[in-house]
């Protein structure tokens, strides 16, 4: 099954600006990156908000259908989503 190990967004930031994010899937785990303009290069994000979680957690719900990912890795990232924010609720 083959895996697009990259999915990107944007969302607003608390200055107003809107800020790219990316994600990319490496050795099992998820990386985080940002940057506000495209001409700026992307910097790693060490310990994402909630927010960003949840973008990744749908984005890979809307790709399990077209067999992009497998049902399991929407299990992993909601598992890493409460091991990271224990008061959330999924």
């Amino acid at each position: 099954m083959a895996i697009k190990s990259e999915i990107a967004w944007s969302r607003p930031s608390p200055e107003g600006f809107k800020i790219h994010v990316y994600a990319r899937r490496y050795g099992g785990e998820w990386q985080f990156h940002t940057r506000l303009r495209r001409s700026e290069p992307w910097v790693p994000l060490p310990e994402p908000p909630l927010e960003d979680w949840n973008a990744l957690l749908d984005a890979v719900r809307r790709r399990v259908p077209r067999r992009l990912f497998p049902p399991a890795e929407v299990v992993r990232i909601e598992r890493m989503i409460r091991e990271r924010f224990p008061d959330s609720c999924l």
